[in-house]
Formats: C-alpha cells, sequence, structure tokens
C-alpha cells in the first residue's frame, strides 16, 4: 500500500506529513530546525529516505541539511555556495551596477536518478550541484557569464526559484529567475539561451526584451517535456516547443496574476493555478480561496472550491507551494501564508485542510512513497 510524504517548508520550521493511501488522516511531524526560515525541503526521487532542506536566517546565514531515514534525523552538510571567479555586477532598480552577493538557497532540485546529485538555485541569481550528497557546490557559471549583467531584482529580490530538469533528455534543463525570466540548456548547463520570446511585460523598457520578464514559476509534464506551463507577473503561458516561443493561455481566469502552479500526473493537458488580485494585493480575488483547473491546457478554466475559504480569506500561495502526488486518482496539495496545507485526493474535486495553524508556507513537495 502506497504513502504520502508532504514536505512542508515554513518561516519558522519544516514539517512533515504523512498519510496512507486514502489521505485522510495524516501524522505531523514537526517543527524541524524551529525558528529558522525553511524555503524548500525536497526529498530525491532515487532514494524516498534521502531528503534536501534549504535553512536560513539572517543571523546565522545558509546551512543545507540533509536526511538519509526521512526525516527523523538530520545533518548539516557543505555550505560553499561561491560564484566561479569574479562574479561581476548586474543591474539594480536605478540602473546602476551592483555586485554579485549570496543571500540565501531558494530551490533545491535532486537528480531523478542520483541521489547524490542535486542542483540548488540561490539569491542573486545562480545554479549550482552538488554530486556528492551536498557536501561541496559548485557553481554552472554559463548561466550568468551570457547574460546576468543584464538581470535586476524584483520586489522580491533576484532569485533562481525554478528548475525542471527533463526526464526524457538529461542533458536539458531550464531554470526561471525573478526578474529575469526563464532560461534552457540543452547541454547539462554548459551553455544556456534565453527561452522567453512570447512574454510581454508592461513594466519593462522593452515589453519584448530577450531578458528581464518576471516569471513566476513553471511547469511541466514529465511524459510531454516539450509542454511548458508558465505563471508569470501578470498572464499565464504555454509553450509546445520547449520555450522556444509562447502563448497566453490566461483565458477566463479572474485574475491572470498569480505565483503557484502544477500539471497533473497522469493527464499532461491538466494544469493548476491559484490566481491572486494583483501584484500589490497578494490575496485572492473576492476574498475567495479558489484553485483554477484546466483540462484542456488552458484558456478554458474551472473553479475549484469544494472545502475552500470563500468569504474573508486574504492569504497567499507562494510560488514553491503547490504540488501533486502520482497516485491514480492525483492528489494535489498547496499552503499559504495563513499557514495551512490543504490536499484534494480527487483531483481538486473536493478539498480539506491537512494542518491550519503552522507558520507562513513557503514551500510543499510530496513524496509517493511504496
Amino acid at each position: 500500500m502506497p504513502r504520502i510524504r508532504v514536505l512542508v517548508g515554513t518561516r519558522k520550521g519544516a514539517f512533515i506529513l504523512t498519510s496512507d493511501a486514502a489521505r485522510s488522516d495524516w501524522q505531523v511531524s514537526g517543527p524541524h530546525f524551529g525558528g529558522w526560515e525553511i524555503f524548500h525541503i525536497a526529498g530525491s526521487p532515487a532514494n524516498p529516505d534521502r531528503l534536501y532542506a534549504s535553512q536560513t536566517s539572517s543571523w546565522f546565514g545558509q546551512v543545507i541539511q540533509r536526511s538519509d531515514d526521512g526525516g527523523a534525523t538530520w545533518n548539516p552538510v557543505g555550505n560553499d555556495f561561491a560564484y566561479v571567479g569574479d562574479p561581476g555586477t548586474h543591474l539594480y532598480y536605478d540602473g546602476t551596477a551592483k555586485p554579485w552577493a549570496f543571500k540565501r538557497v531558494w530551490h533545491l532540485e535532486p537528480s531523478p536518478t542520483d541521489p547524490d546529485t542535486v542542483y540548488a538555485g540561490v539569491e542573486d541569481a545562480a545554479l549550482f550541484r552538488s554530486t556528492d550528497g551536498g557536501l561541496t557546490w559548485q557553481e554552472l557559471p554559463a548561466l550568468r557569464e551570457q547574460q546576468g549583467a543584464k538581470w535586476m531584482p524584483g520586489a522580491g529580490g533576484m532569485c533562481l526559484h525554478t528548475i525542471l530538469l527533463d526526464p526524457v533528455n538529461p542533458a536539458r534543463m531550464y531554470v526561471a529567475i525573478s526578474a529575469a525570466g526563464a532560461f534552457r540548456s540543452d547541454d547539462g548547463g554548459a551553455s544556456w539561451k534565453p527561452v522567453n520570446r512570447g512574454l510581454h511585460s508592461q513594466y519593462i523598457p522593452d515589453p519584448q526584451a530577450e531578458v528581464g520578464h518576471c516569471v513566476h514559476r513553471i511547469a511541466m509534464h514529465p511524459a510531454r517535456p516539450e509542454t511548458l506551463f508558465m505563471q508569470k507577473h501578470w498572464d499565464v503561458m504555454r509553450s509546445d516547443d520547449a520555450g522556444d516561443s509562447w502563448f497566453e493561455i490566461s483565458g477566463n481566469l479572474p485574475s491572470d496574476f498569480g505565483f503557484a502552479m502544477a500539471v497533473h500526473a497522469h493527464e499532461p493537458d491538466t494544469v493548476y493555478v491559484v490566481p491572486i488580485l494583483s501584484d500589490s494585493e497578494h490575496y485572492p480575488p473576492e476574498g475567495k480561496l479558489r484553485v483554477y483547473r484546466s483540462k484542456a491546457g488552458g484558456n478554458a478554466w474551472e473553479a475549484l472550491t469544494d472545502g475552500l475559504p470563500q468569504q474573508h480569506c486574504y492569504v497567499n500561495v507562494l510560488r514553491d507551494a503547490m504540488a501533486v502526488d502520482s497516485l491514480d486518482p492525483c492528489g494535489v496539495y498547496f499552503g499559504t501564508t495563513g499557514g495551512q496545507v490543504y490536499v484534494s485526493p480527487d483531483a481538486g474535486d473536493h478539498w480539506q485542510a491537512i494542518v491550519r495553524d503552522l507558520p507562513a508556507v513557503l514551500s510543499v513537495s510530496v513524496q509517493t512513497l511504496p
């Protein structure tokens, strides 16, 4: 009988939620690293006992934690996130040049085949890789060397927050950076190209520039990795050619601004988003918490509300705080800045709260265990 493990990163620690395949009764473990910000906690697809967590504080700095027993115990591993060579400069809000400065690890992406290989997306935006279980880290410098001098931070900083590894082509990967855009490598990170054609951003000097777009999230289905979905700073987008071009699929959404996005585990054309009102009002339209689902790959969206608060709700769902499991029917999960973690064990038709009073949720990831 399969089991589910939900890994939750919050402003004040990590929590591990476990259940059987029914996904109705849950056990809660935590807080792990209580009081620390856990920007992301992720499990290795190659070894269900191997977990990685990004632990950070303004006082003590950045720590990568690793567990080899499913989160029962943890050990700090390497934290040598040093930019390669002279990091140079990037642009800032007022157009002046600022030196790169490492602040934190936003996202951890374990390899699907090797538990000792894991990628890290950091702020200021850069991509790192470890091949020894997090003990040492090396930057993949070509990403910044090719376009980085043109990048400038958005309101939330300049973070590399999304890493997608193509399950069909091991040499291909994607990253998304706020506020630079999406980038693709076809040679394992040795070189990169911007993949932002078709994006339009009114708040930058050139609305159709090659770089400078604030991408909030990109997602793919492993069975069809050439199709990508994007939630950006305004607009929900789709690409059917591995990011070479994009077209809008916002359709009938009440707002096309948001952060979170996920794709159904078994249906490549079923995608989920959580709209919020605007770039300054980070809460659901009309105070109604609604997940929107499209079964047609975009444009036609339905509101999923059963079990979610439909009045006086002013939480947000952040970019790394939505995930799916691989059971059938597919389970969908998300966490809010109000400390709630919700599950739908039937692909979004009905929702229930697993927990309600955690610290603000920064990330949610899911493991399906044997």
